[in-house]
């Protein structure tokens, strides 16, 4: 019964997170004005690794190259510093957390968290062998009646809590990256209280997205 009722809280928790990010694409957004870059994309290797710096610890994540679009897209946005002040405006002990909405920077929208978005949506490149397994990095979307090609949101994503009850959202939702070290700030985040909307009470903000150099840090120690 407690499967039950956990697979049913799921399914709705997950149709709520596609509807909510679907205005990801509307119009009347204020443009923005043009942002200074703050690190080159163009550096980085196919399969780039970024920091996610929240206030509650880092999360080290690698974007796939078998996913170019979403990938290309994240590197930008970071590049602009879109990510650096977002909330994770919706936490699921047992399921996920999700940020990436830029409305959530403003607490005086609170209202329309996970309902922003940079104007935009992606094409959905959904690989087989690429699963919601713990850490997996996964972007949010409408529902399929609103949204039949499963396309994905300009901005908004998720990452992976608990793989069992995400396991269903394999095939249904693109995944573009991984955790690779910081799992237990997932689950610190995914512990907080949260209230309505389960928006957290106390707000867990992202501090900055910012590309790792892995080469450098391969280099091997020089001799004394």
């Amino acid at each position: 019964m407690r499967h039950t009722f956990i697979r049913i809280m799921t399914f709705l928790c997950i149709g709520l997170a596609a509807a909510s990010c679907g205005c990801s694409g509307q119009k009347g957004e204020e443009k923005k004005e043009e942002t200074k870059m703050t690190f080159n994309p163009d550096t980085l290797p196919a399969e780039p690794v970024f920091d996610i710096v929240t206030d509650m610890g880092t999360i080290r994540v690698k974007l796939y190259s078998q996913t170019p679009l979403h990938r290309d897209n994240f590197v930008k946005l970071a590049s602009e510093g879109f990510y650096d002040g977002v909330l994770f405006h919706r936490v699921i002990n047992g399921f996920m957390i999700q940020t990436g909405d830029p409305l959530s920077k403003d607490p005086s929208k609170a209202n329309l968290y996970g309902t922003g978005g940079p104007g935009y949506t992606i094409p959905a490149e959904i690989v087989p062998e690429l699963t919601h397994k713990k850490g997996a990095l996964a972007a949010a979307r409408r529902g399929d009646a609103a949204n039949p090609k499963r396309e994905s949101s300009g901005s908004q994503f998720y990452i992976v809590q608990d793989e069992r009850t995400c396991a269903q959202l394999d095939g249904q939702y693109t995944v573009f990256g991984e955790t690779i070290e910081g799992l237990d700030v997932v689950d610190k985040i995914a512990a907080v209280e949260t209230g309505a909307r389960d928006v957290p009470v106390k707000p867990v903000r992202i501090i900055s997205v910012r590309p790792v150099d892995t080469t450098a840090e391969a280099q091997p120690e020089a001799e004394k």
